[in-house]
């Protein structure tokens, strides 16, 4: 049974039974990433006050030109996701880190709806946001169908925006340096840790660009194989090749 609460509370963030407002650290892994940067980080800002890090795993295009000129600190980290994201939550001070993909898009007002939701339940550990695929394909719209049939059994992946208050991060081991699956293995702690919130509005609209020309039952098998080799013990960096003959 997942622990995930799906209360719709807000609250004003000096009242919110902390007693200050949560500061958030917003941490997103780039690899060549330039123009979706650029879609993506003036509307956090908006938020106003949020720390952003950018770990770049080496791009060769203007992402951190993009970033610095967006007001994020860029930090250069070694190529894979989980590798970027333990990287950037190392440097990063906020009372929630949020990692986020740089396709996908969020602003100020789901920067908001985090900090008040946190600050409401004090007793959550973390949690994701509500996942809508772009696109009008019949595939992408089954496919946000799909994760939220996941999440209300307490399984969701990096693309949902996934979010963890500092010392609960810390205490659980952070994210694991991992070639792939880094987001399943860090969900899985953080539903064991305690409760876990799922923000519904606003939600993540996520891109669709890497389901795009592959046929729909190969990305499912592709999913369950993964899935399949992953819990059989296969080492993620072998992981990596099948995801990538995958596409």
């Amino acid at each position: 049974m997942s622990r995930t609460q799906h209360t719709d509370v807000m609250c004003d963030l000096n009242h919110a039974g902390r007693g200050a407002a949560i500061t958030i650290s917003v941490i997103i892994p780039t690899l060549d990433e330039e123009a979706n940067l650029a879609r993506l980080l003036p509307g956090l800002r908006d938020g106003g006050g949020v720390e952003i890090i950018v770990a770049d795993g080496g791009s060769r295009d203007g992402t951190r030109a993009v970033a610095r000129a967006n007001g994020a600190a860029v930090i250069t980290a070694e190529r894979g996701r989980g590798n970027q994201l333990a990287a950037g939550a190392e440097q990063a001070t906020g009372d929630v880190l949020l990692f986020l993909h740089a396709d996908s898009v969020l602003d100020g007002d789901g920067l908001a709806a985090l900090a008040a939701r946190m600050a409401a339940a004090p007793e959550a550990v973390g949690g994701n946001f509500r996942v809508v695929f772009d696109g009008e394909t019949r595939f992408s719209r089954r496919l946000t169908r799909f994760y939220a049939w996941m999440r209300g059994r307490g399984l969701y992946y990096g693309d949902s925006g996934i979010f963890a208050r500092r010392d609960v991060y810390d205490t659980i081991g952070g994210m694991g340096p991992m070639a792939l699956m880094e987001d399943y293995d860090f969900v899985r702690r953080l539903e064991d840790a305690g409760p876990t919130l799922n923000i519904a509005e606003p939600a993540i609209i996520t891109s669709s660009r890497r389901f795009e020309g592959r046929a729909s039952h190969r990305i499912v098998w592709g999913w369950l194989k993964i899935h399949a080799l992953y819990y059989l013990g296969t080492k993620p960096e072998r992981l990596v090749r099948h995801y990538e003959n995958a596409k």
